[in-house]
């Protein structure tokens, strides 16, 4: 079907021949293309009946056009070139991978590490302009990257109302608090549409073509391949790979994904977000793992594993490995970005109907984000760690811990935890450019392990695979890296600063992982270097020789 293709080997074919014959019977295609809120059963309609709209997003997201066109011509010709985005989850991960694809600078602000924030403040404010991008404005980070910038504008001499622009949802309180402020632009966009659905509206394609996409592009390949997403026919590649994703069986809930020169970066960071904050609840779901082509996940691929490759769509596998073998479970895909985007969203929504969840809540989300404001409101003491080995302070219930004295002995205690069909997810609230060696971790903690490993950066992933952590199947065991904050950035009116947000973010999640009864091991490193260099060398000691600390990395991740 136009600029989209799948192949289906083993379980992953089971599942297409199994479940297709139903979703076409159904008419699950027509119905999904109509709007029909009842697809998901009764529970679920009340938020599906206004959670449709990307549906048929293009004629509103077509009109955006010359309106991004003109504003980025008017920047440009004012010397203002550098665009910064601070939005989090689906308002940064999409506009993320169209940038990367279309070889544009976006410098996507998605932390509060103040290591990271400052990063992005540093730049070259006489050419900077900042797109804040929130459905609410009530998002604490993006609220506190604005505020930030706001500040350095105006002490810079720079007239900081001509230097914003805001995407959000019509009626929020930030678009009224945005028009007051006489910001230079908000767009609003289709407030029918949930965040991580949001990848082909304003919040995808404002900062994505005021840095020099080709969004017009974009649009006309997924609205490609949405004209034959509505046929209720076996031929339909929208249903098939909703088929594979909510239909094997016995269900193969861990989608490992690998790039083997898709062309499109970053791709799977986008659809983790879409999998598992659609899929992750009510005790079942999705588990996306973005992978390298020789993750231990798919070089022995476990039975409840769907290795997921992300092959150019001409077919050239770049560095890929033999194609499966009969009987050998695996689902290549390929295809532009737009139609990827479209595809990939129409069969999420098609899987949950399959699973028998609503794929347009996310109940778990919240439960992080109260528990930070918690402890940002009353300010405990921090708990002293259990133990301390050189750089690196060790927290973690007595029970888990046991008699541990190294980083290495704390690891091994978490890994005994992991169960049969378990997982383990890395989660880093640092600087994912100043230590991105830490992913490096990944991939031998898979091979240590035998089981999938997933790797985040935080407070990232608590607006992506939060929701499956929580709400999803109760298997994971979790390791949670922090660092020291040696020089803190104020957030201008608040009374907390970046530091202490991302420190309540941690400890927030982590305290809700554990009322879940999910094992939690943190590690926070006192020194950044030497303390990731520790737990580096910790993880190589668990694979005996250290194999595979040189995969997995930033890169090859896309």
């Amino acid at each position: 079907m136009g600029s989209f293709a799948l192949v289906a080997t083993g379980a992953a074919l089971d599942a297409v021949e199994t479940a297709l014959p139903t979703l076409v019977q159904d008419r699950v295609a027509s119905r999904l293309m109509a709007k029909d809120a009842t697809l998901w059963g009764q529970d679920a309609e009340a938020e599906a009946s206004i959670r449709l709209g990307w549906i048929d997003v293009f004629v509103g997201s077509r009109a955006l056009l010359p309106e991004i066109a003109g504003l980025r011509a008017d920047l440009r010709a004012e010397g203002v070139d550098r665009v910064v985005l601070c939005g989090m989850g689906g308002s940064s991960l999409a506009p993320e991978v169209i940038t990367k694809q279309a070889g544009v600078d976006l410098v996507v602000l998605d932390a509060t590490d103040p290591e990271q924030v400052r990063g992005a403040l540093e730049g070259d404010l006489q050419r900077t302009m900042i797109v804040v991008s929130s459905k609410s404005g009530s998002t604490v980070e993006t609220d506190s990257q604005r505020r930030l910038f706001e500040q350095a504008f105006t002490d810079a001499g720079i007239d900081a109302a001509s230097r914003i622009v805001v995407v959000t949802d019509p009626g929020s309180p930030l678009e009224e608090a945005s028009r007051k402020a006489g910001y230079r632009k908000v767009f609003t966009a289709n407030a029918h549409v949930g965040g991580r659905y949001s990848a082909l509206t304003a919040f995808g394609l404002v900062p994505s073509g005021l840095a020099g996409a080709d969004i017009e592009t974009l649009l006309n390949d997924a609205e490609d391949s949405a004209e034959f997403l509505g046929d209720d026919a076996e031929d339909n590649v929208g249903l098939q790979l909703g088929a594979v994703l909510g239909g094997t069986a016995p269900l193969r809930d861990k989608i490992v994904f690998a790039d083997a020169g898709s062309g499109l970066p970053g791709f799977a960071d986008w659809a983790e977000q879409l999998i598992a904050e659609s899929t992750g609840k009510l005790g079942t779901g999705l588990l996306p793992v973005v992978a390298a082509m020789d993750a231990p996940e798919l070089t022995d691929v476990a039975a409840d594993v769907l290795p997921v490759v992300l092959a150019p769509l001409d077919g050239a596998m770049e560095g890929a490995p033999e194609a499966a073998a009969p009987g050998d479970t695996r689902l290549t895909v390929s295809g532009t970005l737009g139609s990827q985007l479209f595809v990939w969203e129409y069969a999420v929504a098609v899987a949950g109907r399959l699973l028998g969840i609503d794929p347009f809540d996310q109940p778990d989300v919240e439960a992080a984000k109260k528990a930070a404001r918690g402890l940002l409101d009353d300010r405990p003491e921090s708990a002293p760690p259990v133990f301390v080995d050189a750089a690196v302070e060790v927290r973690g219930e007595q029970d888990l811990l046991g008699s541990s004295t190294t980083v290495g002995g704390a690891l091994e205690a978490l890994l005994a935890r992991l169960p049969e069909h378990g997982y383990l997810s890395v989660q880093a609230y640092l600087n994912r450019h100043g230590q991105a060696d830490l992913e490096q971790v990944r991939s031998p903690l898979a091979a240590a392990t035998g089981r999938p490993v997933t790797f985040g950066w935080g407070p990232r992933f608590l607006h992506s695979t939060g929701q499956y952590h929580k709400g999803g199947s109760p298997v994971g065991v979790f390791l949670q890296l922090t660092g020291a904050i040696d020089d803190d950035l104020a957030i201008p009116g608040q009374p907390f600063s970046f530091g202490e947000l991302i420190t309540a973010q941690a400890a927030g999640d982590a305290q809700v992982l554990a009322d879940h009864g999910r094992p939690v091991l943190r590690l926070h490193l006192t020194d950044r270097d030497a303390g990731v260099a520790q737990v580096r060398a910790a993880v190589e000691a668990l694979t005996g020789s250290g194999a595979g600390m040189g995969t997995g990395t930033d890169e090859e991740r896309g």
